[in-house]
C-alpha cells in the first residue's frame, strides 16, 4: 500500500476520510505568494470537496468548489480569468466532466484544466487529451500529487 495521505472513492472502495490529516502529518509548505493560485474544484461528492478545499487552502491556495459541472461553466463564463486552475471530476450528473472541458475550450478558458476520477476508458481519456487537458489524476489521489498539480509540477 502506498504511504501519504489520499482522499477517493472508486466502483469497489469507499476511502475513509482523515480530516486531521490536512492539519497534521506531514507538515507541508505555505507556498510563496506569487505562487498562489486560484483554483475550482469540481466534484459531486461533498466531503471530497471539502478534503481538496482544506489541502489546498492549507498551503495558501484560494479554493471555490462546486458540485457540478453546469455550475462551474455559469462561473467561468461570468469571467474566464476568474480562476488560474479547474481541476474536474468526470462522472457528475447534470454536466460530466468531459462536457465541462469542452465547453471551457469554447469559451477559451486560458488556465490549466486537470481531471480527478475514479476510472476513465482509454477512450475518455484519449478525449481528454485531445482537449488539451494537461493533467489527469486517478483517485484516492494523494494530497501532496494534488498540491504538486495546482504548482504545474
Amino acid at each position: 500500500m502506498k504511504q501519504g495521505w489520499f482522499f477517493g472513492v472508486n466502483a469497489y472502495t469507499h476511502y475513509a476520510f482523515q480530516l486531521k490529516s490536512v492539519f497534521s502529518n506531514p507538515p507541508v509548505k505555505v507556498v510563496a505568494a506569487e505562487h498562489v493560485k486560484r483554483v475550482l474544484y469540481v466534484d459531486d461528492m461533498r466531503e471530497l470537496r471539502e478534503v481538496a478545499r482544506l489541502a489546498l487552502s492549507r498551503v495558501g491556495h484560494k479554493v471555490e468548489c462546486v458540485s457540478d459541472g453546469a455550475l462551474a461553466l455559469e462561473l467561468l463564463k461570468a469571467d474566464p480569468t476568474a480562476f488560474d486552475v479547474v481541476i474536474t471530476d468526470h462522472h457528475m450528473e447534470t454536466m460530466n466532466g468531459l462536457e465541462l472541458v469542452m465547453r471551457l475550450r469554447e469559451i477559451h478558458y486560458p488556465g490549466l484544466i486537470a481531471v480527478v476520477s475514479s476510472e476513465l476508458n482509454a477512450d475518455v481519456e484519449d478525449e481528454y487529451r485531445n482537449l488539451g487537458v494537461e493533467k489527469i489524476l486517478y483517485k484516492p489521489v494523494e494530497l501532496t500529487a494534488l498540491r504538486a498539480l495546482v504548482l504545474g509540477d
